[in-house]
């Protein structure tokens, strides 16, 4: 049986019971110009976990820091937000940035002009407009100066260099990041560029399942037709990743209860919440007698919820079974 839901479900009935007191969320997004509400994370879905919440934002467009910040200022947050103007990549050198015709397609990487000319409405945005050069730093040497032990949640778009900023980020990605919400390209947008695939390989041979895929397609710009069933070619999207603590063999560092407890608040916040679900009945069966991981009243109350699950028998599903002798605990 499918229910339709929204987005987040389980966070907000946790945090009303106090269940997430005893967890502090940090995001790192690195390509942090916030350009719609959606690129607003503290004033978006993960504001549920303020003021026990970090954002760390990199970009290396120094103005869209400065505005970040002025708004920070304006807005009297309750979290700890900072945008930092450091361009990242896969070590401490000099490099070329490559700034195009609107600032958000810049990149490590030239624009493939010839290629993206193909496509209708890309050349206004992704051709090149001018060079600079610039240094770029890692994450894990930010990290390291600023004595920053763990991320929960790493996004990344940086146009084409994103497999560039996880090979700098080796040391955080292994200290137990949750969750990875990654730009990926199909094609060469960018001269040279990894693609999908290369990005792919890195993220699960470190250990990450790859949970949805959120696609952008184009036509082309010669067409005056096009086909009602298919968007155009598949050229870009976002990549959401996500650790599995459960499974056999997994790193030590995910498996405390602390850290599957926030990958399940991450995973909700994502709109993964049958993986939360999932999380939470494990936390409960393996760790309920201590009642900081003690879900079974949040999982009976929010499956109530679905009238149809509550017409059907909420007893009969196994997960009530399973934690149903933690109820009284």
């Amino acid at each position: 049986m499918e229910i339709e839901q929204e987005m987040s479900i389980f966070v907000k009935s946790l945090k009303e019971k106090g269940l997430l007191d005893q967890i502090h969320i940090t995001v790192c997004n690195v390509g942090s110009r916030k350009l719609s509400s959606g690129d607003d994370y503290g004033a978006g879905a993960w504001n549920v976990f303020a003021p026990n919440l970090t954002i760390y934002g990199f970009d290396a467009d120094a103005d869209a820091c400065e505005a970040a910040e002025a708004e920070l200022k304006l807005k009297h947050i309750n979290w700890t937000e900072k945008h930092i103007p450091l361009a990242l990549g896969k070590s401490v050198e000099e490099a070329t940035l490559y700034v195009t015709k609107h600032p958000m397609c810049s990149s490590l990487y030239p624009p493939n002009e010839a290629y993206i000319g193909r496509f209708y409405d890309l050349p206004e945005l992704s051709n090149l407009d001018f060079t600079i050069e610039i240094e770029t730093t890692t994450l894990d040497t930010f990290c390291n100066a600023e004595e920053i032990n763990t991320i929960d949640f790493l996004q990344i778009d940086v146009q084409g260099a994103e497999l560039q900023v996880l090979e700098g980020s080796l040391e955080i990605l292994k200290r137990g990041v949750l969750g990875i919400q990654v730009e990926v390209e199909f094609s060469h947008l960018y001269v040279n560029q990894p693609l999908f695939a290369d990005i792919d390989v890195f993220l699960r041979g470190h250990d990450f399942t790859l949970f949805y895929l959120e696609t952008a397609f184009r036509h082309r710009s010669c067409s005056p037709i096009a086909s009602t069933q298919r968007r155009g070619q598949l050229l870009w999207g976002d990549a959401y990743y996500l650790q599995d603590p459960i499974r056999e063999n997994a790193n030590f560092q995910i498996k405390e209860p602390s850290k599957i407890l926030k990958l399940a608040c991450i995973a909700d916040v994502l709109g993964f919440s049958d993986y939360t679900l999932e999380l939470l009945e494990y936390l409960t069966v393996k760790y309920g007698d201590n009642p900081k991981y003690n879900f079974a009243q949040t999982i009976i109350e929010i499956l109530s919820s679905f009238s149809d699950l509550v017409e059907s028998g909420l007893d009969s599903l196994p997960v009530v079974a399973n934690i149903r002798p933690f109820l009284n605990i």
